[in-house]
């Protein structure tokens, strides 16, 4: 899950940014709304974290403006004022939920998930692709009773592919949910990261899990649609915005 987080207290942010990516969340952190709303507009997003004040325009403008354009992705709403009236405003421009600072951090974690889970992107607390088994909540994964020992990006990859489990899953599609902004697309990452899957959770196992389709992508299940090929895609898939980068403007 690829999160935007709007925040211009640079103490806050580093403590939420650093807290969710241990939760192997990808996380872009923007200071200012202008820069928030250039983010949203060159990156997909699944979820923005967002901050009622912060230099112009403020968060209740970049919710609005993001609504108007056709985001729909979940925004939680973070205020130091727990006013009725600025949650009600919040709310009115878009919002999907409000959160008051201080927060306690288990508390934020838990209103993603919720907001997630209506929206869809995460359905269950458990995924199982034939004796694969992923517990989402604990972000832990065993393969036939067999307990796989993952590093926190590993989890989030494999969770990606888990939750697009027997569909192809372009390069593209995983830089933009798995990695954020500071993400190389030249890189051959995305390949390092799927062969060490690879090895991690078809090891000692007769029926390989994850398969890559030459020029297409990556599946992850029992019987893809297409037969499988064990080289690798390759970094031709690019980019990974949703539009080139265009020149910075002002939505004041």
């Amino acid at each position: 899950m690829r999160l935007l987080l709007v925040e211009d207290d640079a103490r806050i942010a580093r403590f939420v940014a650093k807290g969710l990516r241990e939760q192997a969340y990808a996380v872009d952190v923007s200071a200012t709304g202008e820069d928030a709303l250039y983010q949203a507009a060159v990156n997909t997003y699944d979820l923005v974290i967002l901050d009622v004040m912060i230099p112009a325009p403020d968060g209740f403008a970049v919710c609005r403006e993001l609504r108007k354009s056709g985001q729909r992705m979940p925004i939680l709403m973070l205020t130091a004022r727990d006013a009725v009236e600025d949650r009600i405003a919040g709310l009115d421009h878009g919002a999907d939920d409000y959160l008051t600072k201080p927060f306690e951090f288990r508390e934020l974690l838990a209103r993603l998930r919720a907001l997630l889970r209506r929206s869809g992107e995460l359905r269950s607390e458990k995924i199982a692709i034939a004796d694969l088994v992923l517990d989402t909540g604990a972000q832990t994964a065993q393969r036939a009773g067999r307990q796989i020992t993952l590093t926190t990006k590993e989890y989030a990859l494999l969770e990606y592919l888990a939750r697009n489990a027997g569909r192809v899953v372009r390069r593209a599609e995983i830089a933009e949910h798995v990695w954020d902004e500071s993400f190389d697309p030249f890189s051959n990452l995305i390949e390092v990261y799927i062969n060490r899957l690879r090895r991690k959770i078809d090891e000692d196992s007769t029926k390989p899990l994850l398969h890559t389709r030459r020029g297409a992508g990556y599946v992850l299940g029992t019987a893809p649609d297409l037969p499988s090929e064990e080289g690798e895609e390759g970094p031709a898939s690019r980019p990974r915005s949703k539009t080139s980068s265009p020149a910075r403007k002002s939505h004041a």
